[in-house]
């Protein structure tokens, strides 16, 4: 008979602002020296740091002993070996559960903030009962969908919140957008595709006080929604084709000779890189994030 594994708890976080500062200038002393000299203060980064360095000891101290354990920096993640079994909690702010999201397949994510957040809504006080909810199959969660674009050379990228398609720098962007039968070129500052998740961040800026402009998705929909930033009518581009629900898939073609990116939930850093002529396609992900609720 299969032995089978005990549950893993994944915790998940990055270095705090303050780590981050401290690393930048060397020294705490040095970090204090330059931010002062500019009217600002370590004390608040300090104190950050410590709710989250108590937060990260709450939750490593509620694991259950005869539970495996791992714990993965933000950086690490794209090297690191989910399992069936994890568990993963996802210790920081709201953007550390987009950053894991993309990773896994299926395994619940608990976001879990000293402060609380959108995503990281989870108290540190919390942690042993989900794990707890977790083993006796009881742990109840919400599907958050993914949108994924794949280029036709077979390349793929997946997103929690949403994907950006344009030219790397934000300058203008030139390609041939085609949805639901209807196509249109344009010279753009880019274009997103967002999930409910993402439809309170950048969506929602680009959204706002945009005439004709449908309902942007609800966290838990299914729905995507398409932004064009910035189309600029011209003899060769249009500005008709610039937002919209999606019921399919959305592609384009990129008419740029450098510069012209896909990529996710803001990580510029992990992106697809396309060619003139190369076609990229954006639609929902087979898989979506289990996000504990």
């Amino acid at each position: 008979m299969k032995k089978t594994l005990p549950p893993r708890a994944v915790i998940v976080t990055r270095p705090t602002d303050y780590v981050q500062v401290q690393q930048r200038h060397g020294t705490k002393a040095q970090a204090k020296f330059i931010l002062e000299a500019r009217g600002q203060s370590l004390d608040e980064l300090w104190e950050r740091h410590v709710a989250q360095d108590r937060a990260l000891h709450t939750v490593l101290g509620a694991v259950p002993r005869h539970w495996r354990r791992a714990h993965v920096q933000r950086a690490e993640l794209d090297r690191f070996l989910f399992e069936p079994e994890d568990l993963v909690l996802a210790v920081g702010q709201d953007g550390l559960v987009a950053n894991v999201a993309k990773y896994l397949r299926g395994q619940p994510v608990a976001g879990v903030n000293s402060a609380t957040g959108v995503l990281a809504k989870h108290e540190p006080r919390r942690a042993l009962e989900i794990m707890e909810a977790f083993e006796t199959r009881k742990l109840a969660t919400e599907a958050r969908t993914l949108v994924q674009a794949v280029t036709d050379d077979g390349r793929s990228l997946l997103a929690l919140n949403e994907i950006f398609i344009g030219h790397r720098t934000h300058q203008s962007a030139r390609y041939a957008l085609q949805v639901g039968g209807r196509r249109e070129r344009h010279s753009s500052s880019g274009i997103i595709v967002a999930t409910g998740t993402g439809a309170t961040g950048w969506a929602q800026s680009i959204a706002a006080g945009r005439r004709g402009c449908p309902e942007l998705p609800a966290p838990a929909s299914r729905e995507l929604i398409f932004l064009v930033r910035e189309a600029w009518a011209s003899r060769m581009t249009g500005a008709e084709l610039v937002h919209g629900l999606l019921a399919d898939d959305l592609s384009l073609i990129a008419e740029m000779d450098e510069g012209a990116v896909a990529f996710g939930d803001g990580i510029e850093s992990d992106c697809l890189t396309l060619t003139y002529g190369q076609r990229v396609t954006v639609s929902r992900a087979k898989t979506a994030l289990e996000l504990v609720a």
